[in-house]
């Protein structure tokens, strides 16, 4: 387990597997106000087959399928040839962000699964995978609701829009109450926590109170800033550019197209809900949040290149070749990164558990060891091992402490790090490196 999600899988999955499935009712103490959906399935899985990692990734294997088989339909909608077909799923699951879903256990490859198969259904007019999608869409997480407005919007917007259909001829009974019936997981889970709990996601004795603040002016500037930084980050800034420089050369033609104009217009809907809320709120976001709008728009690029140009294999090995590379964008200690993005975190979990087998080998009491997230977790809620040891925390004056290049760290204890600890055991592989020191 890696990230928060060793809060959103095992610790979520681990207290519904003790207690009961159907027991949505998560100790205030680590609770982040988000059904616990991936939860739920996991600890269906972990009574079936037995509570362990690679069961974990079982059911993300199946998500994964399920997302390759929607993606390679929805591809298929805006691209006719079998031929071109491949390049482009190719080019659309080997961003960064997307890839990094596919091998961890998280609920990002099922809301992706479920949006497909939501949109899949809009596209091809089938009102049964469209509600399908829709209705598992409003129960995952809070941001797999507000991705199900985004398609709410999108479905409006491409009728009236796109398809040219009279507002009346959308909005009518038949239309609202399909919604309606298909929102009803999520208007029963918000009803039901406001009805027992009285909060939705925080509350001020909550781990997460001090983060959930409406933004000011500054803030709302900065995180304008950093909503463009994930967009153009991992080597995504060759597929950004190369849009923007089609649309100042081709101009008009491009959004003559009627296909064209539906995958941008997709691209930005889905979306827009999640983009409103980071920017209103002094909470980090992760590139995560916009994944689906990532895939549209590499697929939108995939598009210019098939229609407008003339080089096409050295555009696309280039803009391919560009994305592949974003995996080794790693940034200077001091700028904070969104390690649950990129593939280029694999190598912690080895050196992870060699640095521990360290510990172990030196009689080091690893409770006795300071860490920093995502580590101040038990080693079973991570590994499944069963070892219930967990580090400390951080406080500038314990004696170890387990740094790794994935901690994204604040100036103040990289310098406390520096000044008063020294090396006592480094482990190295690739741009990744995990550091035990010892207070000096």
């Amino acid at each position: 387990m890696f990230w928060d999600n060793v809060l959103f899988a095992s610790k979520m999955g681990n207290h519904l597997y003790a207690n009961s499935i159907f027991n949505w009712t998560i100790p205030n103490s680590f609770d982040p106000g988000h059904p616990p959906f991936l939860g739920f399935l996991l600890a269906i899985f972990w009574k079936i087959l037995g509570h362990k990692l690679w069961v974990s990734h079982l059911l993300i294997f199946f998500f994964n399928f399920g997302f390759f088989i929607q993606l390679y339909k929805f591809i298929s909608y805006f691209i006719n040839k079998n031929s071109l077909r491949f390049f482009a799923f190719l080019i659309v699951i080997i961003d960064p962000t997307l890839s990094t879903a596919f091998v961890l256990v998280n609920p990002e490859i099922i809301i992706l699964f479920f949006f497909l198969l939501a949109v899949n259904g809009i596209l091809y007019k089938n009102l049964k995978c469209k509600f399908i999608g829709l209705f598992f869409l409003s129960i995952i997480t809070f941001r797999s609701m507000m991705l199900f407005g985004g398609l709410l919007l999108f479905d409006v917007l491409n009728a009236i829009l796109l398809e040219k259909k009279k507002i009346k001829a959308i909005l009518n009974l038949k239309y609202i109450q399909f919604y309606f019936f298909a929102s009803l997981p999520g208007v029963a889970f918000v009803v039901w926590r406001l009805t027992t709990k009285g909060w939705l996601q925080t509350h001020p004795d909550s781990p997460w109170a001090s983060l959930w603040h409406f933004a000011d002016f500054y803030t709302f500037i900065k995180n304008c800033a950093v909503l463009v930084w994930r967009y153009v980050d991992f080597g995504r800034v060759f597929i950004i550019v190369f849009i923007l420089y089609s649309f100042i050369v081709f101009g008009k033609k491009i959004v003559k197209k009627q296909k064209n104009k539906q995958l941008f217009l997709l691209a930005i809907t889905s979306v827009i809900f999640v983009i409103v809320t980071v920017l209103m709120a002094t909470n980090a976001f992760g590139h995560r949040y916009f994944i689906i709008s990532f895939s549209c728009l590499t697929l939108f690029a995939f598009l210019l290149i098939s229609q407008f140009y003339q080089h096409k294999k050295i555009i696309y090995t280039f803009l391919f070749l560009g994305l592949i590379t974003g995996n080794l964008w790693i940034y200077p200690k001091e700028i904070s990164q969104g390690w649950d993005a990129t593939l280029a975190h694999l190598p912690y979990h080895s050196l992870r558990l060699s640095a521990i087998d360290f510990l172990n080998e030196k009689d080091i009491n690893i409770e006795e060891v300071a860490t920093f997230f995502p580590n101040i977790n038990s080693i079973d809620a991570i590994d499944f091992t069963g070892d219930k040891r967990s580090f400390s925390k951080f406080n500038g004056k314990n004696k170890y402490v387990f740094y790794a290049t994935v901690y994204n760290l604040s100036n103040e204890e990289l310098k406390i790090l520096k000044n008063n600890y020294t090396i006592l055991k480094q482990f190295n592989n690739f741009n990744i490196n995990i550091t035990i020191y010892i207070r000096k």
